[in-house]
């Protein structure tokens, strides 16, 4: 099993810039797609993106150009690199594992959420 711990939350302004890293505590954590997912006071929780276990990368529309995605199988990390931050950005981000099996098959493993921000 997967064990995640979120952290890097907290309040910015507009414009600016936040690293979220969660941390893994599991075997075979190199097999696993890692996500950031959030979820907004009032909206359903929201793909914000995901790495593969071979490095590929996929972002929300919203992301793309602003956010990066990485991960250190080393450190059993994954990081979400987050710039020119907007209010529209608030909500709690969640790490997620998601091993791949097969329809019916596949796990999932989620952290307890980080709060972010943007106001000014």
């Amino acid at each position: 099993q997967v064990q995640l711990v979120e952290s890097g939350g907290g309040l910015v302004q507009p414009g600016g810039s936040l690293k979220l890293s969660c941390t893994a505590s599991g075997n075979i954590f190199s097999f696993y797609s890692m996500g950031w997912y959030r979820q907004a006071p009032g909206n359903q929780r929201e793909l914000v993106a995901t790495i593969t276990s071979g490095g590929i990368t996929n972002y929300a529309d919203s992301a793309k150009a602003r956010f990066t995605v990485s991960r250190d199988n080393a450190k059993n990390t994954v990081s979400l690199q987050m710039n020119s931050l907007k209010p529209e950005d608030t909500a709690v981000y969640y790490c997620n594992a998601h091993l791949r099996r097969g329809v019916g098959l596949d796990r999932d493993y989620w952290g307890q959420g980080t709060q972010v921000t943007v106001s000014s």
